[in-house]
């Protein structure tokens, strides 16, 4: 009987060995960039033992701020949002290039904070959790820090410094802008002692100098800046020093990452706005922002994606014999750690939306709710074309290539009340396909100018409504069943929620449902039995 023992588990773990090992051969050895696509931009990193941390701009969105969770630095799961309560921080009024422009998150002594700006409230501010997934503290404003895109950096001493950017008085060539650090005193929260000023950049005619973080790295300081605004001259600029507030000298190789001087046709350009991480096993990364072109435009606006980094003395060396971004290539030396996918489809299950549904500036009233497996959208005055919150429930357009269907319930008599989906970028550039006491109607926003692209008559109460986006095209369709779809406004243009064309080049698309009773008041809702939106 011994024997018999013995030798079954000899078996079981040799199974078990062989399980394990078979498991290790399906493990990739390579990522795909963009690390999360669609609207994330002006992304920003911390790592605290070997959990990772990332925080996006999002402007007008709300809730604002998405916090995203890794252990590999290429599976993120989002985790929560800092602002997500009205009173934090209030958007409306504001336009979509507006809001929350590009934070920084770090962790310091048990503490999260994330430092941002409000472009059109009360601009720089900060706020702290215990627990990044939330709740985060309400802002604490620093009315004496001028400028956007701030950063945080505890010296070893334990001192907080405030490192910015902001204009210059007397500007020597266009755009000029300076980055500049001062101490931030935690306890009487505001910033205090002089304020030195690091560099205008690594050129004598440098531009927008933005997007500062510093670092320690070999015992000198690391001052990593953006430069060349966000659009095709975008890049990434190193400057070092023997002391935090410098002087600080421009690196030899600058810009240690850009994709400038690629060309206007090459697929990916824009790339900057970096953060630099260092991995429990000593790997240097970048997370950084950029924008894949598709037939010479870009739809899916600003996204995140990642680059090895090497240091040769004090000078970093992105993607080491490439010097670019690229869109694959081996992965982090960290254990892999897949995330579950959200679900393509969204059934309405429970009684939240879950937290990849965002609506445009700050909702002081509650205009939806979810129960019975259905989300009951309310009808209210505000509309879509305003720059107030209105009934629009969006998530991020993430592909090139996606399709988008939703079961509606929808009855009206009244001319002014309507109900359908949107495919938004802002609030004077979007489609909306919406069912009212006539019908259904296709308009397209483009530039502020509202057009009626079809309307078709349609009686019946329940709609299944359909977008199929390729390339720069996208095709609506309505239907009684999923096996009956009828296009309606023939073949559009994604033109209208690409960068430029009106649009701001700062957010990004989203996809979603909406509602109005343009202006007047209304006690109808509009019921959706389920939202599916998947790449293709």
């Amino acid at each position: 009987m011994k024997k018999i023992l013995k030798k079954w588990s000899v078996i079981i773990v040799w199974l078990w060995c062989m399980l394990g090992w078979l498991a290790a051969q399906e493990l990739p050895t390579t990522f795909k960039n963009p690390i999360l696509a669609g609207f994330h931009p002006d992304p920003s990193i911390c790592r605290v033992g070997d959990d990772y941390y990332l925080v996006n701009s999002t402007f007008v969105w709300f809730p604002g701020l998405p916090i995203y969770h890794s252990k590999d630095l290429v599976n993120w799961k989002l985790i929560g949002h800092a602002i997500d309560r009205p009173d934090q921080v209030n958007l409306d009024g504001l336009p979509d290039k507006l809001g929350l422009f590009a934070p920084t998150i770090r962790y310091h002594d048990g503490l999260f904070y994330i430092v941002n700006t409000c472009v059109g409230c009360k601009m720089n501010f900060y706020i702290t959790a215990s627990n990044p997934a939330g709740p985060w503290s309400d802002p604490i404003w620093l009315t004496d820090a001028p400028g956007i895109d701030p950063s945080l950096y505890w010296d070893e001493d334990g001192t907080c410094y405030y490192t910015g950017m902001t204009g210059v008085e007397k500007e020597e060539w266009p755009t000029q802008t300076v980055v500049f650090n001062q101490e931030l005193d935690l306890q009487q929260q505001k910033l205090v002692g002089d304020r030195y000023y690091l560099t205008n950049g690594h050129a004598n005619n440098a531009s927008y100098t933005e997007g500062p973080h510093i670092y320690k790295v070999k015992d000198k300081y690391l001052l990593l800046v953006s430069e060349g605004g966000t659009g095709l001259y975008h890049a990434l600029t190193a400057h070092h020093s023997d002391s935090i507030n410098g002087p600080y000298v421009s690196d030899y190789i600058n810009p240690v990452m850009t994709h400038r001087h690629l060309g206007e046709d090459y697929p990916l350009h824009a790339i900057g706005h970096g953060d630099l991480i260092q991995t429990q096993n000593g790997e240097w990364w970048c997370i950084m922002l950029g924008k894949r072109r598709i037939h010479k435009e870009t739809t899916l606006g600003r996204e995140t994606f990642l680059s090895k980094v090497i240091f040769e003395g004090q000078t970093p060396i992105f993607n080491p014999g490439e010097g670019k971004v690229l869109m694959e290539q081996l992965r982090p030396d960290l254990p892999w750690t897949p995330v579950e996918e959200d679900a393509t489809r969204d059934d309405f299950q429970g009684e939240s939306l879950g937290m990849k549904w965002c609506t445009i500036r700050t909702p002081q009233e509650t205009f939806y709710r979810v129960d019975e497996g259905k989300l009951r959208l309310r009808l209210r005055k505000q509309v879509m074309d305003s720059l107030v919150n209105s009934s629009v429930l969006l998530q991020r357009v993430q592909h090139h290539c996606f399709e988008m269907t939703t079961k509606m319930s929808f009855r009206t008599s009244k001319h002014h009340e309507q109900a359908g989906i949107t495919l938004y970028r802002t609030n004077e550039n979007n489609y909306k396909l919406m069912k009212d006491d006539e019908g259904l109607v296709l308009i397209k926003s483009f530039e502020g100018n509202n057009e009626v692209v079809e309307r078709l008559p349609y009686k019946s109460k329940e709609v299944y409504l359909h977008v199929e986006g390729s390339g720069l095209k996208v095709q609506f369709s309505i239907g009684k069943s999923l096996h009956n779809l009828k296009p309606i406004g023939g073949m559009q243009s994604l033109v209208v929620i690409a960068d430029g064309h009106g649009n701001t080049q700062f957010n990004g698309p989203g996809i979603g449902m909406y509602a109005s009773s343009n202006g007047k008041e209304s006690d109808n809702w509009a019921i959706f039995d389920w939202f599916e939106y998947k790449g293709l």
